[in-house]
């Protein structure tokens, strides 16, 4: 059944698809879903993984021969490799209203954390609280552990709620970095990141946030915010692939006061006069720490040029009626099986996802992505189905809620191969 279960859909009268269609008909950006290459099915997990540019295969192919095999060492300054943290960077700050010279692309969002989350701390010495959020991405928190327990000793870390309340709760004049995601990797949560960050500040903390749900999504003003700090990475809705160099924003008005921890020669302020003593750059490369992977950048770009091709509003607009449609169908047809739609449904409060739960929710993930629709599990019981509207049609939607339907009625799930856990969920 599995193998032909999307063809038998797809073939099928059915006035849902057909309704699906006459959406993705009028869809301003269909056009834009061309530019990637797709599997044959459904795939509903950019929010994890992006789809490949089509035209990646070529761009890193020309890299590698032109700016590698022909080019070798002369590339560093010919094919500007040495300087991509910074361009590909200032590219990048159009999708979260930074300026030019606030975004650096390097590293991975751990390594970023900690670089921004010392610098903070640094610029608030006296004061030792620390707030995160208790259904954080792990990583986030466990990066917060680590810094607190090496550097920052007398440091005392709460972990607020998924609501915005908890976080303003537990501000106080001894609060020096609050570190949120501004969209919960696992529901789907959309904070209000003008109100928190607004709030930390009339507290005297500093904020830092983790965009890796959100930007390439949604709408992110990291300066009409007031924002401190951001980080994030770029395989995701981004569409770098898999370890796309992560990034950090660093505001205009902190450049001066903050310190990276990590002072490696490319953060010198003359890297290839060789001092032996550092000197921190005066631009936000002070940030940089060793030699960026040139060749992860590739598919970066060449993202950003589908990017470029639109806007962030568009894509916002179809993201909200993508996730809306998905939920209407989840309420209509898979409800009565036990799948609950954790997702906020209002769309100022929602990402760019939607998260199901079941107690089950292992087994019934593995069913739906053996018949061809991907998505993806989060430990304890949810199943999470990311949204990307550059390349995700209306009639996915529907397929995806009718092959899990299908998987329901027929207890597929139920047969013992899906029960086989893997490493990566």
């Amino acid at each position: 059944m599995t193998a032909d279960l999307l063809a038998t859909l797809r073939a099928a009268s059915s006035p849902l698809l057909d309704a699906a269609r006459e959406r993705d008909g009028a869809d301003p950006l269909a056009a834009l879903r061309a530019r990637f290459a797709l599997p044959d099915g459904v795939y509903l997990d950019g929010n994890s993984l992006g789809a490949m540019p089509a035209t990646a295969t070529a761009a890193m192919q020309a890299a590698m021969t032109r700016g590698w095999a022909d080019g070798l060492i002369r590339s560093w300054n010919a094919e500007g490799w040495h300087m991509l943290p910074v361009t590909v960077g200032d590219r990048l700050a159009a999708l979260m209203g930074a300026a030019p010279s606030e975004v650096l692309v390097c590293d991975s969002t751990s390594v970023n954390l900690y670089k921004t989350f010392c610098a903070a701390m640094a610029m608030r010495p006296g004061r030792r609280g620390v707030i995160s959020e208790r259904n954080n991405f792990p990583t986030d928190v466990h990066i917060l552990q680590g810094a607190i327990r090496g550097r920052f000793p007398e440091a005392r870390l709460d972990l607020a709620e998924d609501d915005d309340a908890s976080v303003l709760g537990l501000l106080s004049a001894d609060t020096a970095v609050v570190c949120l995601s501004h969209v919960n990797y696992r529901t789907g949560r959309l904070r209000d990141m003008t109100a928190v960050t607004k709030a930390a500040h009339e507290a005297g903390a500093l904020v830092i946030w983790d965009l890796a749900h959100s930007l390439g999504a949604l709408p992110v003003d990291l300066g009409a915010a007031r924002a401190d700090f951001a980080v994030g990475c770029t395989y995701k809705y981004l569409n770098a692939g898999p370890g796309g160099p992560a990034w950090l924003y660093v505001a205009a008005r902190h450049l001066e006061a903050a310190a990276t921890p990590l002072t490696g020669w490319q953060g010198h302020a003359a890297p290839f006069a060789f001092d032996i003593d550092f000197s921190p750059a005066e631009t936000i490369e002070k940030f940089r720490c060793g030699t960026p992977p040139v060749l992860s950048y590739i598919p970066l770009m060449e993202s950003l040029s589908v990017f470029e091709a639109t806007t962030i509003e568009a894509i916002r607009d179809k993201s909200l009626a993508l996730t809306a449609f998905f939920i209407e169908l989840a309420d209509e047809r898979l409800a009565r099986h036990g799948l609950t739609v954790i997702t906020p449904r209002d769309g100022s409060q929602r990402g760019s996802q939607v998260a199901l739960t079941h107690d089950d929710g292992w087994p019934i993930m593995q069913a739906l992505i053996a018949s061809g629709v991907i998505g993806d599990f989060r430990a304890p019981d949810i199943l999470r189905f990311g949204f990307t509207p550059l390349y995700v049609s209306f009639e996915d939607a529907a397929l995806a809620v009718l092959a899990l339907e299908r998987i329901m009625e027929t207890g597929l799930w139920r047969e013992p191969r899906f029960a086989e856990k893997k490493l990566v969920t």
